[in-house]
């Protein structure tokens, strides 16, 4: 039990830096240090990033309940067929999920102004509508 209270200890000490590159002033007339980032520090990132894909992947093949049948061009195919190559998705389809659910996501303004605008003309041929459609004169 000593031991582990020891190793712990050891642990609190030992500072952990999160940035890139770690540059030390030095007075006038004296080289600048550079550190180079730490493995631990790298690896978290690694981490981060692998844990950030991992969550966009399974939020984009959640409910595929729907089938779209698509053509694509040779260079998409590339794409779609590296996802599946690297194992980072199962199939084509999955790929192809994940890469419409991502490009939705990268536009999303886009995506709301074209809904702001499809609604507004919703609105106006259902007033059109209503203004053709004669009520019968009593």
């Amino acid at each position: 039990m000593v031991k582990e209270k020891r190793v712990e200890e050891m642990t609190e000490e030992t500072p952990v830096v999160d940035v890139e590159t770690v540059v030390e002033e030095a007075p006038e007339g004296e080289e600048k240090h550079e550190a180079k980032k730490p493995a631990s520090a790298s690896l978290k990132d690694a981490l981060k990033q692998v844990e950030t894909f991992g969550q966009a992947l399974s939020d984009a093949l959640q409910a595929r309940g729907n089938v779209v049948m698509v053509r694509v061009n040779d260079e998409a195919l590339t794409h779609l067929d590296m996802l599946v190559d690297a194992e980072v998705t199962k199939s084509r389809s999955e790929s192809a999920a994940f890469l419409i659910a991502e490009g939705i996501k990268a536009n999303q303004t886009l995506f709301d102004k074209i809904g702001s605008i499809t609604q507004q003309i919703a609105e106006l041929r259902e007033q059109l509508r209503k203004e053709v459609k004669l009520e019968p004169e009593a």
